[in-house]
């Protein structure tokens, strides 16, 4: 081959291929306008001679009310502006096709750039057969490995098994103006009863995130990170009412629609749910908390810093703990939230101050210390917010904590106690302490309630809270380590044949009738309701990382592996053992899939679960041995600034 002839096959193969993330100047740009929910749109006209564009339009009115929020967060109107009307001018989302999926911006493409001209067809031919032979090698020794599993009866191993999860959540991705964007809730090709499966929803995305972040895969993060945010600002009210600033969706979905006007071409437009289409017609309180929680995570994995840094990530940040930490009736220290809020989203008597909640709410707290940016206006929230870190961690360790020995105390407190120094604060009554309790409750280990409210305590065992507040540091290393000692000791309970059981034990006959309000998909060990979510073993494993107790979810992964690919990847799993695949799971689902990912990667590398860990500081520890109560209070410690 000729030199002219390979410079003309460069040309060819180095052609702009169609984009998966974002176009080069918003990568690199920080000046991202602010767009209301459906003001997020993707204009693409219909191909002339096999060629098209993709432009990003966004309307002035958006930004003109977006102005107002901005002031109140402390952010000029002058620098509003200038921050985002550059991006407005010059952002141009462009597509065009391509011969190859090599781009002269790649590394790949930089090195056929850079030893095209040193190169004869003689070397050529030589490197294409090595490498052949190579192909050809590795082929033929998979083949044999895969063979002799077969032969010893087994039907896939668990590398096979990591390969089928990887190619099923890379199918499961969506995008957006030809960006990756977020990953929908399920994709099973067998059912065409999608509901809202076919959503990206914040909670579900989490774990497909971390996995994407530990594979070295940013984009998909960034974009998501990004353009979540854009949604935060939203016009849409339910029955004429509209939640506090700040709030989050659950989910949202990527529509096409004509543009008005032009039949010839579509758009696209980012729709989000905020809880108005929701089964129960519920707001979501911890969309907003993981946000936080994947921003930093990015940063840590990806040494992007970046995006945190971002005026517009900035003002997200503090519209979410404005939100978090506005006062209002409640003098808990905990979020006050309702039923069905978070990952149990349906009717289950978690109303109040449920653990889940509180556990990322100061995993949330203490990454958004850790990242906003120090300056004037900034000032006050961290204030606030270092207040309520002392006060939830001493709230939540001293009076959800229960073992062996709490539950003896509870048992013998006494009633209508009226004083500060009352032992029995919340006038709980003995008699609330359930026969399975006293049972169940093993010697050696303990764990956090579900939830906490005068004369009432959840005494149910729920996953989620107890294996995060492990993650965040919530509980100390002492009650870290009997979280996961009572796992241990309660196996057959919590993890049986399929890890890992959201909640225990279910609630059954009236109970149950009363709580959920009969609810036929909350029936006794199946959803919410004590069912087993394969999902949960990211957080276990995390948890397992943090405390050098690796061997407990690698036992739990093995469990999985036996059954999780053939029984096509579920969303849950019913009966008490689990062994029946849940009577209305989805299959195909997305977390249950990314879930066993990101456990294998962190058994593979422990060190990367630190993206997610956040270590208790000693300023913390001082401040909870200042503020303990447990001493007489008088009249003159009423204006303490830490509510216990």
């Amino acid at each position: 081959m000729s030199l002219a002839a390979s410079k003309v096959v460069f040309q060819v193969l180095c052609r702009p291929a169609a984009q998966t993330g974002y176009s080069e100047h918003l990568v690199n740009s920080s000046d991202l306008t602010l767009h209301s929910a459906f003001q997020v749109k993707c204009v693409k006209k219909i191909p002339q001679r096999h060629r098209h564009s993709i432009r990003c339009s966004s309307m002035l009115l958006s930004r003109l009310r977006r102005t107002h929020q901005f002031r109140r967060m402390g952010v000029s109107l002058v620098n509003y502006m200038n921050y985002s009307g550059s991006w407005l001018q010059t952002c141009k989302c462009q597509q065009s096709e391509s011969a190859s999926g090599i781009t002269a911006g790649d590394g790949n493409g930089a090195w056929f750039a850079n030893n095209i001209e040193t190169s004869n067809s003689v070397s050529n031919l030589a490197n294409a057969k090595s490498i052949l032979e190579f192909q050809d090698a590795q082929q033929l020794k998979q083949g044999k490995a895969l063979t002799s599993n077969i032969t010893n009866g087994t039907i896939a191993d668990s590398r096979s098994i990591e390969e089928e999860a990887w190619d099923l959540l890379r199918e499961s991705v969506v995008h957006y103006c030809g960006s990756p964007i977020g990953t929908i809730a399920a994709k099973d090709p067998t059912s065409s009863n999608v509901l809202n499966y076919d959503q990206v929803f914040i909670r579900d995305f989490i774990p497909s995130g971390i996995a994407f972040l530990l594979k070295g895969e940013y984009d998909i993060v960034r974009n998501f990170i990004l353009y979540t945010l854009q949604l935060q600002s939203w016009e849409k009210t339910m029955d004429c009412h509209s939640p506090g600033q700040g709030l989050m969706p659950a989910s949202f979905k990527v529509r096409t629609v004509p543009l008005d006007g032009d039949d010839s071409a579509t758009e696209e437009v980012l729709d989000p749910d905020f809880g108005e289409a929701a089964i129960g017609r519920v707001a979501p309180v911890d969309s907003g908390l993981w946000w936080i929680i994947l921003l930093r995570a990015y940063g840590k994995c990806s040494g992007d810093l970046s995006v945190q840094e971002r005026i517009d990530v900035q003002t997200g940040i503090k519209m979410i703990l404005r939100l978090c930490l506005a006062d209002g009736f409640d003098m808990f220290p905990t979020l006050l939230v309702t039923d069905g809020s978070c990952m149990i989203d349906r009717r289950m008597g978690i109303h109040g101050h449920p653990l889940e909640i509180q556990a990322l709410f100061y995993s949330a707290l203490l990454c958004a210390r850790e990242m906003l940016a120090p300056e004037d206006g900034s000032a006050d929230l961290i204030r606030a917010l270092n207040n309520r870190l002392v006060a939830l961690s001493f709230h939540l360790r001293e009076y959800y904590w229960i073992d062996m020995k709490k539950l003896n105390e509870i048992y013998r407190y006494k009633t209508e106690e009226y004083s500060y120094d009352a032992v029995n604060k919340f006038n709980i009554y003995p008699d609330q302490i359930s026969p399975w309790l006293v049972e169940w409750m093993p010697n050696k280990g303990g764990y956090l309630i579900g939830n906490l409210q005068p004369a009432h305590m959840d005494f149910r065992f729920f996953s989620l809270g107890n294996l995060w507040s492990i993650v965040s540091s919530l509980a100390t290393v002492e009650q870290s380590h009997a979280i996961l000692d009572l796992i241990e000791a309660k196996w057959s309970d919590l993890v049986a044949e399929m890890p890992f059981k959201i909640c225990y034990p279910a609630l059954e006959g009236q109970e149950w009738q009363i709580i959920t309000g009969s609810d036929p998909k909350n029936t006794p060990w199946s959803y919410h309701n004590a069912g087993s979510w394969p999902t949960l073993l990211w957080q276990l494993t995390v948890a397992c990382t943090k405390m050098n107790r690796p061997h407990i979810a690698a036992k739990a992964v093995e469990i999985a592996e036996r059954r999780i690919s053939r029984d096509k990847w579920p969303e849950y799993y019913d009966t008490k053992r689990s062994r029946f695949i849940g009577k209305q799971s989805q299959l195909f689902q997305t977390w249950s899939i990314a879930g066993y990912l990101v456990a294998k990667l962190l058994l593979t590398d422990p060190s990367k679960a630190n993206i997610l860990i956040t270590e208790e500081d000693s300023e913390l520890v001082n401040a909870l041995i200042t503020a303990n109560p447990r001493g007489k209070r008088g009249r003159k410690n009423l204006k303490q600034t830490y509510i216990i």
